[in-house]
């Protein structure tokens, strides 16, 4: 049989980039494989620990292109290539055009460091911890055309505590991406995820 295809679009460090290729390896991912990072730093960490783990890289240079709408094209045309099934946004810091969100309406799936729709787009910890939440989270969320506004796959609360900084509220918050996401791509991979009307149920 063969694997279930997920592409990795990231621009950063790549913690959850390297959590999704570990569970892959170690078989927790449900049977899917990565076989494609997408990042719009060539000069990235996360693009080493791509090359690291043998993984093929799309790169490329945003300002080379007269728009959005045409680097995009190019990115699906290479993930027609290779047949993938699942986009998995993960610390992509680029807003993504109808030439995706579309063409991949319920197959475009991203993380978020707070109990959406609680503290949406950037700086989320920040946000929660100024405003003197005594819980936050992560949310998995499918990718719509507005900002953090998609249907919620999954969620899990985090306790704030009472002496918390943005940095280690940070630490506890990736730490827990890095469990949930590989989870809930598991969960795509088994075929467990249904989408209608907005409403997303998981079969046990």
């Amino acid at each position: 049989m063969s694997s279930y295809r997920i592409a990795i679009f990231a621009s950063g460090e790549g913690s959850n980039f390297q959590a999704l290729v570990d569970a892959a390896q170690a078989g927790n991912l449900g049977g899917a494989q990565v076989e494609l990072l997408v990042c719009d730093k060539p000069a990235a960490p996360v693009v080493r620990r791509a090359e690291k783990a043998g993984i093929p890289c799309h790169l490329f240079i945003p300002k080379e292109y007269s728009s959005r709408e045409e680097y995009e094209a190019e990115i699906v045309n290479r993930l027609e290539e290779l047949d993938v099934q699942l986009i998995v946004l993960a610390g992509y810091m680029r807003l993504l055009t109808p030439v995706i969100v579309d063409k991949y309406a319920g197959r475009l799936i991203n993380v978020h460091p707070s109990l959406l729709p609680a503290f949406p787009g950037t700086n989320a910890i920040g946000q929660a911890l100024e405003y003197g939440v005594k819980i936050s989270g992560v949310t998995v969320h499918y990718v719509d055309g507005g900002m953090d506004t998609g249907p919620i796959i999954a969620q899990r609360a985090i306790v704030v505590g009472t002496s918390e900084t943005e940095a280690t509220f940070a630490k506890s918050v990736h730490s827990v991406e890095r469990e949930l996401y590989p989870y809930v791509v598991s969960l795509f991979a088994q075929g467990k995820v249904k989408l209608e009307d907005r409403l997303v149920t998981i079969a046990e």
